[in-house]
């Protein structure tokens, strides 16, 4: 769920977790947002749990496993935003080469990720999203020109999810992802519970009604960084792995082989 501030996404959380699970007492908030989750107090007796600073994957972890020993269902990540600005802010702050830094860092993120996509729960994370600008030339000069949102998180993270909603200032979401098929063709539409209930329906449907975007699927195979990854998502895919047996084995291969080359003018060692 990603959005500018003031999009509504811990609302929009809310109203999406009750329609998983139908029951406030099994859903839960990891807070890292100032309290901003006790504003929705009125929707049910939901529970809240603040990490508190600084907010490292690890904070994250124990609050998820917490969530999990208390028999949680559906757990709202708000923000997962603050845990990469973390991450950034410790990296920033290293002595020493900043690419071989970050050897050190990536390792803690993807153990968080794992530890979401590995859940018991459900899990709805929330990221705050910003202009992204790129800059093109006109007239001679070098402009910024503005090119959609983008989220405060790695890049790339989206691949990680099954659903991603973009809400706008206006409350208004879209799925700018949707491996279950249902959103991606609609208007922009409000969450409700009701949205939940449709994920819902379609995590108990042995075989959804409408399969996934090939091209999707394509880039995510491509996007994979990891033999781990890789394999996550072809065993997360059973009714896609014959139809895309070749390029998961071209995406194994690249993975699998070093990478020598470097570009012309450098030396490869």
């Amino acid at each position: 769920m990603q959005g500018p501030s003031g999009s509504g996404k811990t609302y929009s959380s809310l109203l999406l977790a009750y329609g998983l699970v139908g029951d406030w007492s099994k859903i839960a908030v990891i807070d890292t947002e100032n309290q901003s989750a006790d504003l929705y107090a009125n929707l049910g007796d939901y529970n809240v749990i603040s990490p508190g600073l600084p907010y490292t994957p690890e904070k994250y972890m124990e609050a998820i496993q917490c969530c999990e020993n208390a028999g949680m269902e559906a757990i709202v990540i708000d923000s997962l935003s603050h845990e990469w600005e973390t991450l950034l802010d410790i990296h920033s702050n290293m002595p020493g080469n900043s690419f071989t830094n970050w050897s050190k860092i990536t390792p803690r993120h993807n153990h968080l990720i794992n530890k979401i996509l590995s859940s018991t729960a459900h899990i709805i994370t929330t990221v705050r999203s910003k202009q992204d600008y790129v800059l093109t030339e006109k007239n001679g000069k070098q402009v910024p020109e503005k090119v959609g949102m983008k989220g405060v998180q790695r890049d790339g993270l989206e691949y990680d999810f099954t659903i991603v909603f973009d809400i706008n200032i206006k409350h208004f979401a879209s799925a700018s992802k949707d491996r279950t098929g249902i959103f991606g063709s609609l208007p922009d539409f409000r969450i409700t519970a009701e949205t939940g209930e449709m994920i819902k329906n379609w995590c108990l449907s042995s075989e959804p009604s409408v399969e996934a975007d090939p091209k999707d699927f394509l880039e995510a195979i491509q996007s994979c960084k990891s033999l781990d990854q890789l394999y996550r998502l072809y065993n997360e895919n059973p009714s896609l792995q014959e139809l895309h047996k070749e390029e998961f084995v071209t995406q194994k291969s690249k993975l699998l082989t070093p990478q020598n080359f470097r570009s012309n003018g450098t030396t490869a060692h």
